[in-house]
């Protein structure tokens, strides 16, 4: 096998398990304004929700919804823990 026929990875491993994955970005990065409750939805059900909102906790991800919280709950969130 050749190197430039190993795809190279895209993420942390976790992510290729999330139902995210298998169901499309435009849920999670809605328009400013649009309904995140299909997100959420779908985050309920996710068995790897937790490693998905530490992630994004660790990385301030600042957009999008990430373990079933939005940009708001996160930063409400990390002013918590403060």
């Amino acid at each position: 096998m050749h190197i430039d026929t190993i795809p190279a990875p895209t993420g942390p491993a976790w992510q290729q398990d999330a139902l995210c994955a298998q169901t499309g970005g435009d849920f999670f990065f809605p328009e400013p304004g649009s309904s995140v409750r299909e997100a959420k939805r779908i985050c309920g059900r996710c068995p790897i929700r937790s490693a998905c909102l530490e992630y994004a906790l660790e990385h301030d991800e600042r957009f999008g919804v990430w373990g079933g919280l939005s940009e708001k709950e996160r930063l409400a969130l990390r002013r918590a823990a403060r």
